[in-house]
């Protein structure tokens, strides 16, 4: 058995063009993001046997223009859902390190827990809720390809889950919106990492962001 799974972020939002943190935040997609997506969905051509989805519309709506012309929709899974930032949602990375200092140490440099301020609480717990996921549609579909369409943070969490990385590479990793992440399962559903943050079906038309 060979499954094939694409991690794909979603397309880019007015928050992420000023950093903030959006976690639970149901933000939309911007014109720049729909964009993206409309050039991933011409990218993958329908290449894939079926897609799930984060239930934010930023995720959803990208999934949705991926499947657009076929005849199967997005599946959304409350699992696939952004880490549960809290408080630090709304905020930039420079204003949850000014006004949270020991607990935004704790969180880029802890490499077992990865401790957050509240809401998900850790990387750690986003990373197994991530793992269990990405196992489960693996399992459903032996000999498919299957698109995920998730969040960036979520998207970190479980390849650190999958691949046993200690929680720092949360900070060691860039996904820029709709990238590509390639993995591939054998029948034991042990994961082998081909392509990570592939954004090339972007560089001839629009700049990238990160």
């Amino acid at each position: 058995m060979k499954t094939t799974l694409l991690l794909i972020r979603h397309g880019e939002t007015k928050w992420n063009t000023l950093g903030k943190f959006q976690g639970r935040q149901n933000i939309d997609l911007s014109e720049r993001g729909a964009l993206q997506a409309e050039l991933l969905g011409k990218h993958l051509n329908g290449n894939f046997n079926a897609i799930y989805s984060s239930p934010l519309n930023r995720a959803l709506s990208t999934a949705e223009i991926l499947c657009k012309d076929l005849s199967f929709a997005p599946i959304p899974l409350g699992n696939l859902t952004e880490i549960h930032f809290g408080t630090w949602e709304g905020l930039t990375y420079k204003e949850i390190e000014q006004n949270y200092p020991e607990h935004f140490s704790a969180w880029r440099t802890d490499e077992k827990i990865a401790p957050m301020y509240d809401g998900e609480l850790s990387i750690y717990n986003a990373s197994l809720r991530a793992k269990a996921c990405v196992l489960d549609i693996a399992s459903k579909h032996p000999n498919e390809k299957v698109v995920i369409v998730s969040h960036g943070g979520l998207i970190k969490a479980a390849l650190i889950g999958l691949f046993g990385w200690n929680m720092t590479m949360y900070h060691q990793i860039a996904l820029g919106n709709t990238c590509i992440n390639t993995i591939k399962f054998d029948e034991k559903l042990s994961p082998l990492l081909i392509g990570l943050n592939d954004t090339n079906h972007l560089t001839e038309h629009i700049p990238l962001s990160i």
